[in-house]
Order: structure tokens, then C-alpha cells, then sequence
């Protein structure tokens, strides 16, 4: 109904004398007040300085050239100071309904971002250590954007990103050698600032197994650094398996070195005079895109800032044919990563084509407390132990819960809690119930195929479709804004209008062809319901 709507729109727009190139882009939303209709747009508010009009007079104008299906509109309305409503008619209603019975676990898929080819890195932690609560909702983030951009035809890849070389994986090897050492009961130096966590001597354990005493001698730390990187990214792995996510591509920052693609960048931006040397550094002038000060690509001992890799990335990433690039960070990164599109934009490359997704970060609470579990493998709450702790469901859809934009609160006990009070469970149970109904159903009727949706006129039916019908809406804004939790709330609001209908509406009992009609509205509902827990990879239990 929205590409309908926004093109009958053009065509009246046309009209009233505006050039293609004239017509802004037309918004079509679900009032928030039912009471105001099916569908308004505010197009009328924004043409004044174009027609020379004010908005009721463009509105009233624009209604008057409106040529719409009686089938599908049954009225036209301005409200207010120019916005123009519309009612959907009871036939396109259940006509819409029908779709969603047909499609099935297809109903809501779009194409509007067919044509997308898009790169979503996430994650990109490095092997020095099991994925905390802190990557969690990185993760999950990713990979629910990935899956809206999935559901409205986008091409997607989910890239890990991740760097096994330099000083951390170098600490990361000597701290295993050491545990080494000491688990043979031989003189040991733990290094300054190495990894403590128990995970790094269950590490030194399993080479002990495999090798005995053998790598006692070793002067380097290499086959030990080696061993950890291949143990935890198998950890990490594992960990992301059972949050449900797959990873399609890993990127090694060290190939960014070994192909010349770091010593590329500094050549390209000293040419531009955009790179210059000082105090034995390197440095980008930043001041050229508004910052106070320039900022470091090399310091001084010869290793790279962050800024300077990641602008080769980026140049990768987009050689690669990609338009468009998501990376999904941390609040810690919103200073740095300005700095990576301004040095993209210098080697010639549309930033316009990189997007950044940057979350507030999460806080483990009980009682209304801060929360630290037993942590077996550091000195930090690990992804396992929160998943162990909650379920995997559950830690999914909270970290779901709250805009990106907002910090996170997790509260342990509302997570715990294995009922309706439990947001997940809410609508896992929504979902559960519903198919219990229909197994009832299924137990006193033996329906065909075909079903008169027309018998349903309850106030409590036709709202019930309605809120079905915006579900390919609700996808729509979740990835436009690129905020999951918009799909909750819908899914939350579908849940609570099936309650309502069921409470209004008896099922089991009514003639025959009523029956008929609400049990393929409770289905459709279960439908809708399973394909978005399906979009946030949470299960639809048909049973709890």
C-alpha cells in the first residue's frame, strides 16, 4: 500500500504542475492514533515554498487530482493544518490478509533494498580473549541488521575483522608460555600486563597434552601465540554459533601490511599534502575537516594508530565492489572514526557509501545493583557465562530491547524470569499459545482451503488485521533507522492486539465459517509473529 499511495501522490503532484525532479520524497506512515485512519502523509507541509500555497490549500488541491482505487480507499481526509489521511477499505483488508496466509514465512520480505551489495562488519574482536557481555551487543547488533537488510532484498555479507599481529598477540603468547612453564613446575617471568584470565592456562594445558615438556626450551613465543589465537577464535566461533550467528568473511589486518596497502595510504595522503612528519611521527592533517588538531597515523616507535589501518580497510572494502559498508562500534570509537572517512574521501573514495553504527554500551545489573557473576575464564563476565546464566534467547533479545543509542541496562533477574514478565517469553508464549489454539481447532474442525475472510467485521478482527498488515512497515523503519528494537515494539503491540481480539472474539464454538475466518487470523498472527522472532534470531516455540 505505501509504493501505491506514494505513487498516486506523484501522479496528482504532476498535476498540479510539478516536474518530476519537483516531487519530494513522499512519506507514508501508520498514524499512531488509529482513530485518525490507515495511513497518512505530511507531503502537503513540505511543498509550500515550491507551490506557493499553504499546506491545507496544497492538501485539498492534491486530493482533488488524487485518483485512487474505491476497492483499496474508501476516504480521503486533511487533518490539521495539511495532513492528509486515508482509509483502507474492508476488501483490501482481507484481501491483504489472504497475502499473509499465502506467503507465509515469505510475508514480509521486500525488495526495497534489492540491488544493495553490503558489507556488515561486526564483532572484530582480536584472539587475545573469550567475547565478554561487552561484544555481545555488537554481535547481535551486526547481525540483526544484517537480517532486515536480508529481509528487504539487500546482498550481505558479514565480515570479522580482526589483527593477529603486534604487541597484544605478542603479550597474548608469552602469557600462555608462561602458565606454560609454571604448569611444569619450572621458573617462569608472568609478563607485565599479560593475560590472567584462566583461560590462558587451560591454553598452556592443552600444549602440555599435545607436546609434553618439548616446548620448554622455546626462546620464542610464536608456536604459543599460535596455539592461543587457534583456541580462542575457536572459542569465539562457538560462542557466536550459539548466539546464532554465522560469520561469512574474516579480514586479517596483516594483509593490509603485507600488500603495501598501509605504505599506499601515507604515499597517496603525503602527495596531497595531507600527511607530514613531526616529533618522529606521522601525521594526518586533520584540520583540513574541521578538527582542532591533527592527529597521529605513526607514532614515533613506528607503530600505526588504529586510523591508519582502518583507512586502508575501508579503501579494501570498497575495491571489493561493495555500496554500501556498515561497521558496527563501540561509543569509544566516535572519535576516531571520522577521522577513517575523511582519509577515505582523500584517496578518492565515496564516504558517502560508509555507514557507522555506533551503540552505548551495556551494564550487568541485579537488584537494581551493578552485577558480576563467577567468571571462570577472567576478570570479566564472558558471552558463555551471560548465556549460560539467561539462555541464549534471552541474551539475544536483550541486548535487543533499547536503541543503540541509549546505554544498555541488562537486568539478570527480569532475563531469569521464565514468564510472561520476561519480554522474550512474552512474545515466545504469544507465539506458543496460538499454536496451541489452533491444535484445538485442528481437534473439532476439518476445514478446506478456501475461507471466507469477509464474515470478520469486529471492531477487534479488523484491528487485528490491520496491525498485521504494517508488519512489512515496521521491517521497513527498523532498517531505515537501522534500530532493531522498532520491530520489537511491533511485535510487542501485535501480541497485545491478539489478546485483545481472543478476548473479544470466541473462536472455538462459533459457526462454522467464523470459525474458519478468526482461526486463519489467529494463524496469520502466529505467522507474523514467527517471522519476526525469525528476523531478530530468536525462536518461535510452538509449544512451552
Amino acid at each position: 500500500m505505501e509504493t501505491y499511495l506514494q505513487q498516486k501522490i506523484s501522479e496528482a503532484l504532476l498535476k498540479l504542475g510539478l516536474s518530476e525532479d519537483q516531487i519530494p520524497q513522499i512519506k507514508i506512515e501508520t498514524p499512531k492514533d488509529l482513530s485518525h485512519g490507515d495511513a497518512a502523509t505530511n507531503i502537503a507541509m513540505v511543498l509550500p515554498k515550491i507551490l506557493k500555497k499553504n499546506p491545507r490549500a496544497i492538501a485539498e488541491d492534491l486530493i482533488s487530482n488524487l485518483e485512487t482505487d474505491p476497492q483499496k480507499i474508501k476516504a480521503v481526509e486533511i487533518a490539521g493544518p495539511g495532513f492528509i489521511n486515508f482509509r483502507y477499505t474492508e476488501d483490501y483488508l482481507y484481501d491483504e490478509l489472504a497475502e499473509i496466509l499465502k506467503s507465509g514465512e515469505h510475508f514480509g520480505r521486500t525488495k526495497e533494498n534489492d540491488g544493495i551489495k553490503c558489507l556488515v562488519e561486526f564483532v572484530s574482536a582480536n584472539p587475545t580473549g573469550p567475547l565478554t557481555v561487552g561484544h555481545g551487543r555488537n554481535a547481535v547488533l551486526g547481525d540483526t541488521v544484517s537480517r532486515l537488510l536480508e529481509w528487504t532484498g539487500a546482498d550481505v555479507q558479514r565480515e570479522y575483522y580482526f589483527n593477529n599481529a603486534g604487541r597484544q598477540m605478542r603479550m597474548l603468547g608469552l602469557s600462555v608460555q608462561a602458565r606454560y612453564l609454571e604448569e611444569l613446575g619450572l621458573d617462569f617471568e608472568f609478563p607485565e600486563g599479560g593475560y590472567e584470565g584462566e583461560y590462558i592456562r587451560d591454553i598452556a594445558k592443552e600444549l602440555i597434552e599435545e607436546h609434553g615438556d618439548k616446548l620448554a626450551s622455546e626462546k620464542d613465543e610464536k608456536v604459543f601465540k599460535e596455539k592461543a589465537e587457534s583456541v580462542i577464535f575457536d572459542d569465539i566461533s562457538n560462542t557466536l554459533k550459539r548466539m546464532n550467528i554465522e560469520m561469512d568473511s574474516h579480514f586479517n589486518e596483516h594483509t593490509l601490511y603485507e600488500d603495501g596497502s598501509i605504505d599506499e595510504v601515507v604515499k597517496t595522503l603525503r602527495e596531497k599534502d595531507l600527511a607530514y612528519d613531526k616529533d618522529g611521527a606521522v601525521w594526518f592533517k586533520t584540520t583540513e575537516f574541521g578538527k582542532e588538531q591533527d592527529t597521529v597515523l605513526i607514532k614515533s616507535t613506528g607503530e600505526p594508530t588504529y586510523r591508519l589501518p582502518d583507512i586502508a580497510y575501508h579503501a579494501n572494502k570498497l575495491d571489493r565492489g561493495y555500496n554500501l559498508c556498515i561497521d558496527v562500534f563501540g561509543a569509544d570509537h566516535i572519535d576516531t572514526y571520522p577521522d577513517v572517512l575523511s582519509g577515505i574521501e582523500v584517496l578518492g573514495y565515496d564516504k558517502e557509501k560508509v555507514e557507522v553504527l555506533v551503540y552505548q554500551f551495556v551494564t550487568l545489573v541485579k537488584d537494581g545493583k551493578p552485577f558480576k557473576m563467577s567468571t571462570r575464564k577472567a576478570n570479566f563476565v564472558t558471552l558463555e557465562e551471560l548465556m549460560d546464566e539467561v539462555g541464549e534467547d534471552v541474551t539475544r533479545f536483550f541486548f535487543l530491547m533499547r536503541s543503540p543509542n541509549t546505554h544498555l541496562e541488562f537486568d539478570v533477574n527480569q532475563a531469569k524470569e521464565a514468564s510472561e514478565k520476561n519480554p522474550v517469553f512474552y512474545l515466545q508464549y504469544a507465539h506458543a499459545r496460538i499454536q496451541s489454539i489452533l491444535r484445538k481447532i485442528d481437534e473439532v474442525a476439518d476445514f478446506s482451503d478456501d475461507v471466507d475472510l469477509s464474515v470478520l467485521k469486529h471492531e477487534s478482527e479488523i484491528t487485528l488485521i490491520k496491525k498485521l498488515i504494517a508488519f512489512p512497515e515496521a521491517i521497513s523503519l527498523a532498517v531505515l533507522h537501522r534500530e532493531p528494537h522498532r520491530l520489537i515494539t511491533y511485535l510487542n503491540e501485535l501480541a497485545s492486539t491478539f489478546t485483545s481480539f481472543y478476548h473479544d472474539c470466541r473462536i472455538i464454538g462459533e459457526e462454522e465459517a467464523l470459525m474458519h475466518a478468526r482461526s486463519s487470523l489467529a494463524k496469520a498472527t502466529a505467522t507474523v509473529l514467527a517471522n519476526g522472532l525469525g528476523i531478530l534470531g530468536i525462536d518461535a516455540p510452538d509449544r512451552m
